[in-house]
């Protein structure tokens, strides 16, 4: 089958809701370490790191809303699409009252968990906290909305929103920074736009799908059930990256506060990459929910493949020029005093999660098909391997060592992916792990070997010349190129799985 034109334009609204991510993550680090004393900035950093463990509390629901409105749509069950929807909404604002909660202890506990903040910045780092965390609390309900312009594959909608928030989130810290204001206010100015978000969500959703609300009556116990063992899954999916990627920065604070800025800004690189990968291939996830009611086992193992294969060429294009030049980068975005520090954690990280998002498209799919409870142990493992020896690591080498710590839990997923979870879905996934390791990992490897090369002789010290670099990765995009067009050719003119 063709791939529908939806495809594409829903990868251009995510993308662009990326971008505007991207353009937030590459100004503000500049004009903040330039604008803020390096403690004030490190603060900030921590408070934003904090308050986004709010977003944990989702349990996966937003997910789920998108995932059982295409399923209803494809089944054409209004009943199991309002029942979700009302379910799901009335269990995400339970989640946000519980986040206040927690909120109000992790303020009061500030200078247990962060006893290097000078005692004068504790006051501004509590209510800061308050502030940015209880406007990610409202967004718990908001995302409800998300959920159901998920399902109906608008994903034009929430990347304007949430795109257009992030860059009016950052006119506003860039202003208070730039005019000497204290975090309280920079976080005023965050919650205040994220607030503005949630509203146009809600406009549009009314617009979009009037007939699409919360109904108390339609709060059903059998559906929370049914949630609860779809969500179960996710929920450890997010507690594994809640261990691998939300604890990095807070363990630096605690072992080595002066890496906080250097890892900081290393962390938002690593997330604009996954961000991209991200926005590229979850748009297929309504199309894998399709595929499962229609009981295409076959279809969904052959979309793993193709969409791995994808994955992997935008994780070389984006990651290894970044680890070509990772001092320069930091030289560059953040300053010379980070550089030596800086850049051998950017290298690791870059490396570390390029391994862990290879499996970034068999998750994807396996959630569409509602089998992510069925392989808990791997997102655990890869979480609490990356936990322990971040720990362990950190105590010795600093943010070093945390940093090696994330490239060890990165191979403990892959391993676990291939070697337990893909065993126990392969009823409902139908998937070959020679084939995926052959066909979408290692054949675009090959076919980009020489920005590889340069990136191994890069590590090595060796220094080489903008134009041999350029040479290289012109190369490997031409391959690319010619091997996508080649892998098109020989499925008739498709992507295996792909409509």
């Amino acid at each position: 089958m063709q791939i529908h034109w939806r495809f594409v334009r829903n990868a251009v609204a995510n993308l662009g809701r990326g971008s505007a991510a991207a353009v937030v993550a590459v100004l503000l680090p500049p004009l903040l370490v330039r604008h803020m004393t390096a403690t004030s900035y490190a603060v900030w950093v921590l408070v934003l790191q904090t308050a986004a463990y709010v977003s944990y509390l989702n349990f996966g629901l937003q997910t789920a809303i998108g995932r059982y409105v295409a399923f209803a749509k494809e089944k054409d069950d209004v009943d199991l699409r309002d029942s979700v929807f009302s379910t799901a909404f009335a269990g995400l604002c339970g989640a946000a009252l519980i986040s206040l909660v927690c909120l109000t202890g992790a303020a009061m506990a500030v200078p247990e968990l962060f006893p290097s903040v000078p005692a004068s910045f504790v006051s501004q780092m509590r209510i800061a906290l308050l502030i940015v965390g209880s406007s990610l609390a409202a967004e718990l309900p908001a995302s409800a909305w998300n959920g159901v312009f998920i399902g109906m594959q608008r994903y034009d909608v929430p990347a304007l929103t949430v795109g257009s928030a992030r860059l009016l989130s950052a006119l506003g810290i860039i202003a208070a920074a730039l005019t000497g204001h204290s975090i309280v206010v920079m976080a005023s100015a965050m919650a205040a736009a994220n607030l503005i978000s949630y509203l146009a969500q809600y406009l549009a959703l009314r617009r979009m799908a009037p007939d699409v609300r919360f109904h108390p009556h339609m709060v059903r116990r059998s559906t929370a059930k049914e949630l609860y063992g779809y969500c179960l899954g996710l929920t450890v999916f997010a507690f594994s990256t809640f261990l691998v990627t939300g604890l990095d920065l807070l363990l630096v604070g605690r072992f080595q506060f002066s890496m906080v800025t250097p890892y900081s800004v290393s962390a938002s690189i690593i997330t604009l990459i996954a961000g991209l990968l991200g926005a590229v291939i979850n748009v297929i996830l309504p199309h894998s929910a399709a595929l499962h009611a229609r009981q295409r086992s076959d279809a969904l193992g052959k979309l793993v493949i193709s969409s791995t294969r994808i994955g992997v060429l935008l994780l070389i294009f984006t990651g290894i020029p970044i680890l070509i030049y990772a001092g320069p980068i930091l030289r560059l975005w953040i300053g010379p005093q980070y550089v030596s520090t800086g850049a051998p954690v950017l290298a690791i990280l870059i490396i570390a999660n390029i391994i862990r998002l290879i499996g970034l498209p068999y998750s994807v799919i396996l959630v569409a098909a509602g089998q992510q409870r069925y392989i808990m142990i791997s997102p655990l493992a890869e979480g609490f391997s990356n936990l322990i020896a971040s720990v362990v690591l950190g105590l010795h080498f600093g943010a070093l060592g945390v940093a090696i710590g994330t490239l060890f839990g990165s191979l403990v997923s892959i391993a676990t992916h291939l070697l337990y979870s893909m065993v126990r879905t392969k009823d409902s996934i139908a998937l070959s792990r020679r084939e995926l390791l052959s066909s979408g990992v290692f054949y675009p490897l090959l076919w980009t070997l020489p920005l590889i090369a340069v990136a191994a002789l890069s590590l090595r010290g060796v220094v080489l010349s903008a134009v041999f670099v350029s040479s290289a990765a012109i190369l490997s995009i031409v391959s690319a190129g010619a091997m996508m067009l080649r892998t098109r050719a020989q499925s008739g003119g498709n992507l295996d799985g792909m409509p």
